[in-house]
């Protein structure tokens, strides 16, 4: 079969013309020619949208610099370099390094995610001077002609030109499920994809006119908004500024005009009090900790094309697996034909060698067809129906080389065969081998009769190998090691798929569910789904309808997939997971694309997402505390007129020792529990107990030493009391947070209070940070109320949990 015509498309076709001769040439338009393409350049008419993966350099360095509490550190950095030694200074240097720390990472995280983005970019096919070639979308000009294919998406507005049965879906844009024939003449809408059959079209809108063109920047611009943690830390850091501001000004004017201090000294405790309020690096470390996130998964080939995807796939506890493609490899292999009803092997081998010839799209069945029967040349195709995921088959219309003309389709057994035919005996044993088998049949009705599937006789059952992925046992085991229930969903028959899921050690294989038989009341669906874990023959309405039910039941979702039958699904779900060999529209609507086509790196996603969640959630409250025992101090300072008892410098050690180096490490750390909700509740229950005990236990010791120490050094003296109770108390907080305890966690906190140790014992550095402690009493007293604090630190966060369970 050398030549096809397709009745109906231009060019036209005689399937009744005498037998042997040749056919009409189909006439192709050849696209625009390389000066009409230079001109439309020239005039600027270019599809020239900015799709960009990652925050600009400038975006990048003026978010992490220009942030409100930078400037208010800001500002007290200059006023302590006027008025106090470079030691009280140190936080505005800690300030600057954290700043460029933070720059460095999401700069290499942007080019990591442009380079992957780059890997990843669809590349639309446009005829150009008679010739089809792959560009880059922002290189497509108007009039250009756009060649279109199963799964391809519409990437700019246009017109048709070919058709050959091409159906679209354009669900996401008008929300009708329904796939829509579209003919020459007929418009297309940029954000619209193939699903079935294919044909080309031109562009009649370009650029910023494009609807898609506008959504596709959107989708795909790096961003670290909508996600519960980053409007958790924004809400936080709003009640955090409306403490701060009251408490800093009755702060102020407490220790400059009620106090009759030394005008320098009076400032520096000033600025001492009001820069712990500060939480400055808990926005950073959450930063630092999304961009390394993005650097490790993009070294796995794993482009996530919306940041909030890492947190959102943390969440995870439901993931639904689309078979081919994610469980099985994409190719498949015919290991033998079953012929029914007295056919002719010979005659069945020309008929699916013409059918494998009639649709220039095969999809992954009938390649493997394709590959093992070669095409009969005296057979013309007069008209084809495309597979679709709805129908569940594909069909052709032939003049065959003897002058008969016969109709055939070949597609799923259980949908073309009536119930309790014999053949599906056959069929079901197998499938029960975990073999895919399609049914090759003949039809008396024309392709495009709504019963074209009726009465059709049964001629051959064609049997597939699929070839299992060798690392989906061992990503199937990881997520019931963790608690992620699978879900197999799958548009091939159930005995099949079950076969498949239960071959890979899937819990629950053996009772798979026919989707044909599901309730349609979404709460009865969600029960079905929430008792079994395999589903043969869903549609992709389905689909989407699977992923709205166990929704509606509280999971959080996440969806895989790589072909058009999964777009709908992949676009509901909470977390969309595409294969980076997949359709150019499951890419384009999915959050994460694994560009290496291992369903394997799933289980890095989601360790990822869970060590950035429950990591920052350790760190945050750690950051809180501080800022919650900083507002009460300066408040306990204020009503009882006195001195505030630390300089910058005491602050600047305990939130180094307590809070900066440990919070680092911590954040980066392994974790694997599943991320939960209500951040900021999850947070403050232990930030709020945490910050007045520590409050209440500095100002007591505080207290004490002023009674205790008389001179004109007691202030010192008792500024390093207090700041001992306050670091032994930050401490164990620091050793509660890093809970369960490691090898590494325990040489961490263990290291921290030896440096607080070496700055107490070192002569130097006693003079550096102004820390001396006079006497034994006194240490001793403070290292009795810290103690206290610890204990009762131990009984608040204990009855936290069992009253506000998170």
């Amino acid at each position: 079969m050398t030549q096809r015509a397709k009745i109906g498309t231009d060019g036209g076709g005689d399937p009744g013309g005498p037998v042997g001769t040749e056919p009409p040439v189909v006439h192709r338009p050849a696209g625009l020619t390389a000066a009409e393409v230079a001109e439309r350049v020239a005039r600027g008419e270019v599809n020239d949208v900015p799709v960009r993966s990652s925050r600009s350099t400038t975006d990048i360095v003026r978010a992490n610099v220009f942030t409100r509490f930078n400037a208010i550190i800001g500002v007290l950095w200059v006023i302590m370099l006027i008025v106090a030694p470079i030691q009280d200074s140190l936080f505005g240097f800690v300030i600057v390094a954290n700043t460029g720390i933070g720059i460095i990472q999401e700069l290499r995280a942007k080019k990591t995610l442009d380079g992957l983005a780059v890997i990843g970019e669809a590349k639309p096919t446009v005829r150009r001077d008679g010739r089809a070639a792959g560009i880059s979308t922002s290189e497509i000009v108007l009039g250009d002609l756009i060649e279109l294919g199963p799964g391809d998406k519409v990437v700019v507005d246009g017109v048709v030109a070919e058709a050959d049965s091409m159906e679209i879906d354009e669900s996401l844009l008008t929300g009708e499920a329904d796939p829509v024939v579209k003919r020459p003449g007929d418009p297309v809408m940029s954000g619209s994809f193939v699903v079935a059959g294919g044909g080309a079209f031109t562009a009649t809108k370009v650029g910023r006119e494009a609807y898609a063109a506008q959504l596709a920047e959107e989708a795909s611009r790096f961003t670290l908004v909508h996600s519960e943690l980053r409007s958790g830390i924004s809400t936080i850091l709003k009640y955090v500024t409306w403490m701060m501001v009251p408490t800093a000004i009755g702060l102020i004017i407490s220790q400059l005009v009620v106090k009759d201090n030394d005008l320098k000294n009076s400032i520096a405790r000033t600025v001492g009090g009001i820069v712990p309020m500060i939480p400055e690096g808990l926005v950073l470390l959450t930063s630092v900790a999304f961009a390394i996130g993005v650097i490790r998964l993009g070294r796995k080939q794993c482009l996530v094309q919306e940041l909030p995807a890492i947190e959102g796939l943390a969440r995870v506890d439901v993931v639904c697996l689309d078979k081919t493609g994610t469980l099985t490899e994409g190719g498949m292999d015919v290991t033998g034909v079953r012929l029914l009803n007295g056919a002719d092997e010979g005659y069945v081998a020309k008929v699916l060698g013409a059918l494998g010839e009639s649709d220039p799209r095969p999809n992954a069945s009938l390649q493997a067809v394709i590959d093992a029967y070669p095409d009969a040349e005296d057979w013309r195709c007069t008209e084809s129906l495309p597979f679709s995921s709805a129908r569940k088959y594909s069909g052709a219309s032939f003049s065959e080389g003897d002058g008969e003309d016969s109709t055939w389709l070949l597609g799923a057994p259980d949908v073309l065969l009536p119930s309790g035919d014999p053949s599906l005996a056959e069929i079901d044993h197998l499938n029960e081998q975990g073999l895919r088998v399609l049914l090759l049949a003949r039809t008396v009705h024309e392709l495009d009769s709504p019963h074209v599937a009726q009465d059709a006789r049964a001629t051959a059952l064609v049997v597939l190998e699929q070839r299992l992925r060798p690392d989906a046992a061992d990503t199937l085991a990881y997520f019931a090691d963790q608690n992620v229930a699978a879900k197999v969903i799958s548009g091939d028959n159930a005995v099949s798929v079950g076969a498949v899921a239960g071959k890979l050690g899937l819990p629950g294989a053996a009772n798979t569910v026919d989707a044909r038989t599901l309730p349609a009341d979404r709460e009865e669906m969600a029960k079905v789904l929430d008792e079994n874990a395999v589903f043969g023959r869903v549609t992709p309405q389905q689909k989407r309808d699977m992923v709205a039910a166990l929704q509606s039941a509280g999971h959080t979702v996440a969806m895989t997939g790589d072909g058009v039958n999964d777009v709908l699904a992949l676009k509901d779900a909470d977390i969309g997971v595409s294969m980076g060999s997949g359709s150019e529209a499951t890419r384009a609507v999915a959050q994460i694309v694994l560009l290496n086509n291992s369903f394997a790196t799933l289980p890095s996603v989601v360790a990822e997402g869970r060590r950035v969640i429950g990591n920052i959630t350790r760190v945050a409250t750690l950051f809180l505390t501080k800022t919650v025992y900083s507002v009460l101090l300066a408040i306990l300072v204020v009503v009882s007129q006195i001195e505030y008892p630390f300089l910058p410098r005491h602050l600047t050690l305990l939130s180094t020792l307590t809070i900066g180096v440990p919070a680092f490490f911590l954040a980066l750390a392994p974790n694997k529990e599943r991320a939960k909700p209500h951040f900021v509740r999850r947070v403050m229950r232990y930030a709020i107990p945490g910050g007045v005990v520590a409050a209440a236990a500095t100002f007591t010791t505080y207290l004490l030493a002023r009674h205790h120490y008389t001179g004109a050094d007691a202030l010192g003296a008792e500024t390093s009391a207090a700041t001992l109770t306050l670091f032994l108390v930050s401490m164990w907080v620091l050793a509660i947070i890093a809970r369960p305890y490691t090898l590494w966690r325990l040489a961490l906190v263990a290291a921290m209070g030896g440096a607080f140790l070496l700055v107490l014992v070192v002569p130097w550095l006693q003079d550096f940070f102004a820390l001396k402690l006079v006497g034994t009493t006194m240490p001793w007293a403070a290292v009795a109320v810290a103690a206290a604090g610890a204990a009762v630190l131990e009984v608040a966060w204990r009855w936290v949990d069992r009253r506000f369970p998170a």
